[in-house]
């Protein structure tokens, strides 16, 4: 018999203090990647957003220093920097060094705030190579530096201010032994959550300052949520151009809504509690969507616009072209985690849906004109489900989605194996044959579309149902679409699209990806969508044997810089007055437009070979300039796209027309 292993008091291991954290990090800030870097911003911001909340603060300022730090300024109360009674240090260390250490746990620190662990600072410390507290109050200027989330020192006083001036500064360098992808932050990225915060916060001035390139940015808007509705309908044509905003408090809670009718397809629909968006909803969402309906519904009987005998609006049918802010203000929030995806205050949804029940039925009564264009909209989008139902219902009949029968243009794979099966979308059937000919058969199928796709941003799922090339698609991935959909019925976990390095051939990606956004998001979510970067040149050595095939412009010019200082210090005699190309020791240089003037065997080791291709995984990092990129480009309002044109036109280079 085995000899049964020990296990005893010694294997139990105790992490003390914020141990915990720098073992686990992705515990407490989602992961260790880009939007894990980017979370400890957002814990200090955060904390400075409390303090607008409870009405202490009227500023928060990040500043991205040169140095790759980042400092965060808020003109709060700032953090306490009495000895605290439990700890017997500082408040400010106690707050930096103790997880669940904070003013959010009750006792009068905050009414209403984003955070509720009362890890936030505390984690940043952990996870910071530096971080440097200085705080402004009773006209001193208190500072503590940590390494790693140790002290180097007691807070000490070091010089005086303003008596008027209060407020707390963070300072923190990430360390990259726990970020090891990378510790360079994002202008957009933090510029976009300022943006919303400050939309959020009414009175709260945010502003980011990059001090590597001088470049500043603030917020300030007096409208709150109905300036974000407004936002976020820029270049969509409002059904109204009122906007619905209700504000109410419910036993303690703050219920504030604000929505608008758009003549689009899609619905935008922006949730948070505390001024923390939770992306995966939560009690909030859900009862603004259950009042929503059931207010529709009612008027829509009331007013006959909806005869006895027709079946009531569904939820998808109310929500067409809707834009929507909910905002809810909480005293204890329940989420779901640190990250604070979803919301869980069961009392919240029956809140929520008495604001928006009482107070949207208000609305309509008082607005009788606008109630008839939403109910319209919405009556037209119950036909066009049914219509679409009935056409997929019909091509079901047919066979058509049956997976038994795939799209005659679709050349498939042998693999029966999803996880190793790749779908490769192209351009033409010129390109098409030569990628059929040149691709591994075993695990990657080819399907050649044919002319420019549906653009699905002007259309909806009925019409879009009767375009061949976008139900070829469908067929072939077989994930279904519309309430059908489902993610587990996916061929293919990567799906490449590869069309030419031209105009045609960006629109045509464009307009793909316009539909996977628009009706597979959870395709792209999922991370099964990718683009496919063939070569722009090809530098032809003598005997035309081992071409080097270069993929953009910035490359090229290295390969070639590189290739010339090289043969130059083997002593190789080279002409100056040459071609680059020819001072590089080659014989031609090719730029190619288009796949089809590869043969297969080029094709296949520069664009579709797995060991040497370079593929762009699509991923959605903000949904919400997303959703204002395609609408912009692909919608119905022209200006904004011949402003776009206008304004970017400078940069073009090499324009193929």
């Amino acid at each position: 018999m085995a000899q049964q292993k020990q296990y005893s008091a010694d294997q139990i291991q105790v992490l003390e203090g914020l141990e915990p954290v720098r073992k686990r990090p992705g515990m407490y800030i989602g992961s260790t990647g880009v939007e894990g870097l980017h979370h400890l911003v957002w814990e200090i911001v955060d904390n400075g957003i409390d303090e607008a909340l409870a009405g202490y603060a009227t500023e928060v300022k990040v500043t991205m220093l040169e140095d790759g730090g980042v400092k965060v300024f808020d003109d709060g109360r700032g953090i306490p920097t009495d000895i605290h009674p439990k700890t017997g240090k500082s408040t400010v260390e106690t707050v930096l060094t103790v997880l669940h250490a904070g003013g959010k746990f009750g006792g009068g620190g905050y009414k209403v705030s984003g955070g509720l662990h009362g890890v936030g600072v505390s984690v940043v410390n952990a996870l910071s190579t530096r971080l440097i507290a200085t705080i402004y109050r009773d006209g001193k200027v208190y500072q503590q530096e940590y390494v790693t989330g140790v002290p180097q020192g007691d807070l000490k006083v070091i010089g005086k201010c303003d008596p008027n001036k209060h407020g707390t500064e963070i300072t923190f360098y990430p360390d990259g032994s726990i970020f090891t992808e990378t510790t360079a932050f994002s202008y957009d990225t933090i510029l976009d959550r300022l943006r919303h915060a400050a939309y959020l916060t009414k009175g709260v001035r945010t502003t980011l300052i990059n001090e590597a390139n001088d470049k500043k940015y603030s917020f300030y808007f007096e409208g709150g949520i109905k300036s974000y509705v407004k936002n976020l309908n820029v270049g969509k044509e409002p059904v109204d151009e009122d906007i619905f905003y209700v504000d109410k408090t419910v036993d303690q809670s703050q219920i504030e809504v604000a929505l608008q009718y758009t003549e689009g397809f899609s619905e935008t629909i922006k949730q948070f509690a505390n001024n923390v968006f939770n992306p995966d909803g939560g009690s909030h969402l859900t009862g603004f969507r259950s009042a929503l309906t059931r207010v529709i519904n009612d008027y829509a009987r009331k007013s006959g616009l909806l005869k006895e005998k027709e079946e009531n609006l569904s939820g998808e049918d109310t929500r067409e072209g809707l834009t929507a802010v909910i905002l809810v203000k909480l005293p204890d929030p329940q989420f779901e985690g640190q990250t604070k995806n979803k919301l869980g205050n069961p009392e919240v949804r029956g809140q929520v849906e008495q604001v928006m029940g009482e107070y949207l039925s208000y609305y309509l009564e008082e607005h009788p004109a606008v109630a008839r264009k939403i109910i319209g909209k919405a009556l037209l989008a119950a036909r066009a489900r049914k219509a679409a139902r009935a056409a997929r219902d019909n091509i079901i009949r047919k066979g058509v989605l049956d997976g038994a029968s795939m799209p005659g243009k679709l050349a498939d794979c042998s693999s029966k194996d999803p996880s190793s099966s790749e779908l490769y979308l192209v351009e033409g059937d010129s390109a098409g044959g030569s990628a059929k000919t040149g691709r591994d058969s075993k695990t990657q199928a080819i399907m050649p579309l044919r002319g420019k796709v549906l653009n699905v941003e002007r259309a909806r799922l009925d019409r879009m149902l009767g375009n061949a090339e976008i139900l070829n698609l469908i067929k072939a991935m077989g994930v279904g679409i519309g309430d059908s959909f489902s993610l587990e019925g996916l061929r293919y976990h990567r799906v490449i699209i590869m069309t030419d390095a031209d105009v045609d051939g960006s629109h045509i990606t464009t307009l793909l990806l316009t539909f996977f956004f628009r009706y597979m998001k959870e395709v792209i979510d999922a991370g099964h969508i990718y683009v496919a970067k063939p070569p722009l040149f090809e530098l032809v050595k003598p005997g035309r044997k081992n071409s080097v095939f270069i993929y953009d412009e910035a490359e090229l010019d290295q390969v070639l810089d590189d290739t010339i200082t090289k043969r130059k210090n083997e002593g190789v005699k080279v002409n100056d007055s040459d071609e680059r190309y020819k001072q590089a020791g080659f014989i031609e240089q090719k730029r190619y437009k288009g796949l089809g003037e590869m043969d297969a065997e080029q094709l296949y080791e520069t664009t579709m070979n797995p060991e040497k291709r370079v593929l762009i995984q699509v991923k959605v990092e903000d949904a919400e300039r997303a959703d204002a990129i395609f609408n912009k480009l692909m919608g119905t309002e022209v200006e904004l796209r011949k402003n776009f044109i206008q304004t970017n036109a400078k940069f073009v280079k090499d324009l193929d027309i």
